[in-house]
């Protein structure tokens, strides 16, 4: 199995790469940024990404995970959490990662999940889970766009003022590819398929008068 594994600790993510390859595991590139981690997917397409949530330059690691399903669907996901939210631990299931593993796990349990993602299965430890529950189903319910990051809701607000990608790439100072993760982002949030339909759902709840314009990125 050919893995990438991207955690912000230097340190961890290295003493993990050298404990896998000596259990058989073949890990083709470490990653500690978003960046790195999306460059090295593409790059060697592996079997499988370890993924830290907790990312510098992302609000969290669900943009990374998101960019590798859509883009690399051969590419299995499996989460590395520490204390995460559940709330995004819940939506990281929802985009099909492959399994979710605690940090506190000693690497023969790691390794022994990968066998089981290898083999065609998942890896989510019950622990983990129960806890997603219990946390999910003890909060009042939100409303689909009380999801958004501050990035999405500053592309949604821009997609309101009839912005092309090119447009808000350009105003953002950011890559189109990566205006269109946030674009997608908003559509899968606000559960619609198109730009205009999340226009709607932003007038009709008010959502653009809660960004002032001076707090989007200047162009």
């Amino acid at each position: 199995m050919r893995l990438v594994v991207c955690d912000d600790h230097r340190i961890l993510v290295e003493s993990l790469a050298v404990a896998l390859q000596a259990r058989g595991y073949d890990v083709v590139a470490t990653a500690t940024t978003p960046e790195e981690c999306l460059t090295a997917v593409a790059n060697e397409q592996p079997d499988v990404c370890l993924l830290d949530l907790y990312l510098p330059g992302r609000e969290d690691g669900l943009d990374t995970a998101r960019a590798i399903r859509t883009d690399h669907p051969g590419t299995q996901v499996v989460i590395l959490s520490g204390m995460a939210d559940p709330v995004i631990l819940s939506q990281a299931i929802e985009l099909g990662v492959a399994g979710i593993i605690r940090k506190d796990q000693t690497v023969d349990k790691i390794a022994a999940a990968l066998l089981q993602i290898a083999a065609g299965g998942s890896a989510f430890q019950m622990d983990v889970v129960r806890d997603v529950v219990r946390r999910l189903t003890s909060q009042p319910r939100k409303e689909p766009w009380e999801y958004l990051t501050d990035r999405e809701l500053e592309v949604l607000s821009r997609i309101v003022a009839g912005e092309s990608t090119k447009q808000m790439a350009r105003s953002m100072q950011i890559a189109a590819s990566t205006v269109r993760t946030y674009a997608q982002n908003v559509l899968t949030k606000l559960g619609v398929h198109s730009r205009l339909e999340a226009s709607a759902i932003a007038v009709r709840a008010h959502l653009v008068d809660k960004v002032p314009r001076d707090a989007w990125s200047p162009t």
